[in-house]
């Protein structure tokens, strides 16, 4: 059975015509008549009811294209795959990233990326850290770019920069006017954070901890922007990126530098341990790896 020939079921299936199916294929009549028995003897049925000079599909055939039209998706795809394993220029990368990492540094790189190979294309995924390093353990992500670094031995690390944090603070806050904060200062503190899963919520628990208290959580949320207006409505302080300070803090907060030496959230690349196996990947991750910053640990 040639993949052909389930592609000129599945186009006869549609029009129920001989001639007309012929014509859209650009075949012979005979030749698709002739295709069609061959596939009706394979499968030791009719797939077609005959009425005249019409053919109905029947039962049989119902079945036969549905599964048809998956052999042909499946194949095609397969051929997809293998051009992108070539040619390292074209294909399609699933990137996955942390949702603060979407408005700065995922544009940055892929706008550098495509004057590089223009023709590569991305699927993207902003997600919590736990969501993009499972996606990239499963092979649903081609890799991801995340923090912190995962206690996973079946993913290859590769830190790229690190990333300032502060405290952001109501307007009218006790430390608004301060140049500098330290995490010891705040254990009175009330905590607007961000659910376990992300990666900055296990930041900053780990700064706290090296400071000596557990935080006084008041709220809970999943979005970095949530956190910032929960602020600004004068529910607690946050520990946020320091990263895009200027335009991504809302109206009546203002952003207080950690002076904390661990103050700071290591950003990386993940991939499978193995590496990248598609070319078009396996190029990404290289020109990722270029921009990483000495500073990185």
């Amino acid at each position: 059975m040639e993949i052909r020939e389930l592609q000129w079921f599945v186009a006869l299936a549609e029009s129920e015509h001989v001639t007309s199916a012929a014509e859209r294929l650009n075949i012979a009549q005979p030749t698709l008549s002739r295709a069609l028995a061959r596939l009706e003897r394979r499968v030791g049925v009719a797939l077609f009811d005959r009425q005249q000079n019409r053919l109905h599909l029947n039962k049989y055939g119902e079945v036969f294209r549905a599964h048809a039209i998956r052999a042909i998706s499946e194949i095609d795809r397969a051929e997809q795959r293998i051009a992108t394993l070539i040619d390292p220029d074209t294909g399609t990368i699933a990137l996955g990233f942390l949702h603060s990492y979407g408005t700065w540094l995922i544009p940055g790189l892929l706008a550098g990326y495509h004057e590089i190979a223009p023709a590569t294309t991305f699927e993207l995924c902003g997600s919590a850290a736990d969501s993009v390093v499972d996606g990239v353990r499963r092979g649903r992500l081609d890799l991801g770019v995340t923090s912190p670094r995962p206690a996973d031995d079946s993913l290859r690390w590769m830190p790229l920069q690190d990333e300032p944090l502060s405290l952001l603070v109501p307007a009218e806050h006790r430390l608004a006017a301060r140049h500098g904060v330290w995490m010891a200062e705040l254990a009175a503190e009330e905590f607007l954070v961000l659910q376990p899963e992300f990666g900055l919520r296990q930041v900053a628990d780990r700064l706290c901890e090296a400071a000596g208290f557990t935080p006084r959580i008041v709220m809970e949320c999943t979005e970095l922007s949530t956190l910032r207006s929960l602020v600004a409505s004068g529910l607690g302080v946050a520990v946020v990126p320091a990263t895009g300070d200027a335009s991504g803090h809302p109206a009546r907060t203002v952003s207080v530098p950690l002076a904390d030496p661990g103050a700071f959230r290591t950003i990386g690349v993940i991939v499978p341990v193995g590496g990248p196996r598609a070319a078009v990947v396996a190029r990404f991750y290289d020109y990722v790896r270029s921009t990483a910053r000495p500073s990185a640990s």
